[in-house]
């Protein structure tokens, strides 16, 4: 239901309420049909009629979270996803509109996500859960060293399983804790190792490595199969789902799960969504904000079982 926001000549008086003129540029300017009309004055009247009780004072002051609580109150109403959907699409276009009106400086509405994500919400295991998992392979042999140094790899990076295999000795730099990833699209990224990452992956690099690549002294990846091979996407997958399973984790466990993790232990830590972002080389904010309804839905869970109201 978005509109296409057009120029218009006159600007209407900034201390004045936007939502009359709003409502006159779509039907006036932009030649909406009544009925999406009447949708949009519902639509805004009700987050208006919100906003004053729960995040009163001017609109350009209106966050993030002020918006996702928002979400929240029509989700808690009962309301369809549709529904919500429909919602947050009336609130980007007036956010838009405010933008090009000088109201406000940014559409924070366009980091909304529509409801019909939030049933696809990732598998995300507890820190005690990684722990467990990370700790599961043995320290006492080659592939051992190997599977521990690949799993901290990927948690302590949260990058895509594909991006860690494809990890050559150069991109690392273990003196500064920093690895060099190309994502999608070819983009680069250097990214945050940490010092356990950095220990388990020396080890593996001085004396596992070495041997396993013996007969394949040309094999430039980080992390190779028993034979000297560069380890696969697949085959990343199949380590970590067997050490998993070893570990006595319950569902589907696999390098995705520990990037889920990854991203949702850091904002339940205070980190910044923006960073996450950067970390997990996201183009959009939006994708990385589906980590916050992780994180909520997992404070909804212990409130619910730990309060005494809950």
């Amino acid at each position: 239901m978005p509109v296409r926001i057009l120029p218009h000549a006159a600007k209407p008086d900034p201390n004045r309420d936007p939502i009359g003129p709003f409502l006159h540029y779509l039907m006036a300017e932009c030649g909406v049909s009544p009925h999406t009309l009447a949708a949009y004055r519902g639509d805004i009247a009700r987050f208006s009629k919100w906003r004053q009780q729960n995040a009163p004072g001017p609109l350009k002051r209106v966050s993030i979270d002020d918006l996702t609580a928002y979400v929240d109150h029509l989700s808690g109403t009962g309301l369809a996803p549709n529904s919500i959907g429909r919602h947050l699409a009336s609130l980007s276009t007036f956010f838009r509109f405010l933008v090009f009106d000088d109201r406000v400086t940014e559409n924070v509405a366009r980091l909304l996500i529509a409801p019909t994500v939030w049933d696809r919400l990732p598998n995300v295991l507890s820190p005690l859960s990684v722990e467990k998992l990370l700790n599961t392979p043995p320290a006492d042999t080659a592939l051992g060293r190997r599977d521990r140094a690949a799993l901290e790899t990927l948690y302590a990076t949260g990058c895509r399983g594909s991006e860690v295999a494809n990890l050559r000795p150069r991109d690392l730099d273990l003196s500064a804790g920093t690895a060099r990833c190309i994502g999608k699209g070819d983009k680069e990224r250097l990214v945050p190792l940490g010092r356990r990452a950095c220990d388990a992956i020396r080890a593996y690099l001085s004396d596992d490595r070495p041997l396993l690549v013996m007969k394949r002294p040309k094999t430039e990846e980080v992390f190779v199969s028993r034979h000297g091979r560069p380890m696969t996407r697949a085959g990343l997958w199949r380590l970590v789902t067997e050490h998993a399973r070893t570990a006595g984790l319950k569902g589907k466990v696999s390098p995705h799960t520990l990037r889920h993790s990854f991203a949702t232990h850091l904002l339940a830590g205070g980190a910044d969504l923006r960073v996450v972002q950067e970390m997990l080389g996201h183009s959009s904010i939006a994708t990385t904000q589906i980590y916050t309804r992780v994180e909520l839905s997992q404070l909804r869970a212990v409130h619910a079982k730990c309060h005494p109201r809950g």
